[in-house]
């Protein structure tokens, strides 16, 4: 069974990959001088996990593209911000043209990006949203939209009633208070926004109770204990949500280890473990980003900054639903097996 699913995702891979080859990224960027070779770092939240790797796919496409001499650097987890903020800091000691960051903690890492910005180094905001007023253009997904995106799902599965918990991936109750490492954490952005977005949501249905928030860092092993926990304080769950990659392939171990259909699981992101757990049905949905967009437009808009051009605020990459009626779709094909050339 296991040979024919990952025979399955190897042949929808096969038809993403000439699909993309013929619609990724054609247009000739004839306005950018690509005969200077600039140095972009672009500093994640975490060196590991599918997202992230295409992340970096993206970037390193239009490196090629653009004539750029890319530096990429994340720490081993997503919750160490001082080993982020000293990548920043280490980027800004080697005169980077513009940094690229994915920030772990909203405010932790504010005061490096000024610090950039006194240095007279652009910094484009990629994923996660930073409280600085110095950042050039954010690139990334609405997260509140993909929570509301999520809660609309799980509700439908659940008939509009029942108890369901989330799995976070940053403790954003913290609101302040001093973290085990010494700087003081808002939170990430984008998980804030998403749980709030949820939320929002959910209080709309008088019947449908949010019982449990757990937060994991960056453990897959953690967010399995999370979960284990959170089955055993509350028998009577009928629905979890995680809301990003770490999370639901914890939570969905656990649920596939359960053998039954009883919990409802809407996901978040597309490792191909979760694409096997939406064909056995352990997962019922995932929302999707386009890490690979966001990867490539963040070093597209940095070139452009390096050259004068103006670029936008804010781009919203955006986000889709995925389930087993439209994974096969064309353009959602797309977005679940990013490969270039």
């Amino acid at each position: 069974m296991m040979r024919r699913r990952r025979l399955w995702l190897v042949v929808l891979a096969g038809v993403a990959v000439s699909l993309l080859v013929t619609s990724c990224f054609q247009s000739s960027p004839d306005y950018i001088n690509t005969s200077k070779t600039r140095n972009i770092h672009m500093i994640v939240k975490m060196g590991r996990g599918d997202y992230w790797n295409t992340v970096k796919l993206g970037a390193e496409a239009a490196a090629r593209e653009f004539n750029v001499k890319l530096t990429f650097k994340a720490p081993d987890s997503e919750s160490d911000i001082n080993e982020q903020i000293g990548m920043v800091e280490d980027s800004i000691k080697q005169k980077a043209d513009v940094i690229i960051l994915a920030a772990s903690s909203y405010m932790g890492l504010a005061q490096v990006v000024d610090r950039a910005a006194y240095s007279r180094i652009p910094v484009i905001s990629l994923d996660a949203e930073v409280g600085s007023a110095k950042v050039k253009s954010y690139i990334g997904s609405n997260g509140y939209k993909a929570g509301q995106r999520s809660a609309e799902r799980l509700i439908q599965l659940l008939d509009g009633y029942g108890e369901i918990g989330i799995i976070n991936f940053t403790n954003t109750a913290l609101n302040g208070e001093t973290a085990a490492t010494g700087v003081i954490d808002y939170g990430a952005r984008d998980a804030d926004e998403r749980e709030k977005g949820f939320l929002n949501y959910v209080a709309r249905y008088p019947d449908v109770h949010v019982v449990q928030i757990s937060y994991t860092s960056s453990s897959t092993a953690e967010a399995e204990e999370l979960t284990r926990l959170m089955l055993l304080k509350h028998p009577d769950l009928r629905g979890i949500v995680t809301l990003n990659e770490t999370a639901s392939q914890g939570a969905g171990k656990v649920i596939q280890s359960l053998g039954t259909n009883r919990i409802k699981m809407v996901a978040f992101d597309s490792s191909p473990s979760m694409l096997e757990m939406l064909q056995d049905g352990t997962v019922q949905a995932t929302v999707i980003q386009n890490p690979f967009s966001n990867g490539y437009l963040a070093v597209k808009h940095a070139v452009e900054i390096v050259e004068g051009i103006k670029v936008p605020e804010r781009v919203d990459t955006g986000t889709k639903l995925i389930d087993l009626e439209n994974m096969l779709w064309p353009e959602n094909q797309k977005l679940l097996f990013p490969f270039v050339k």
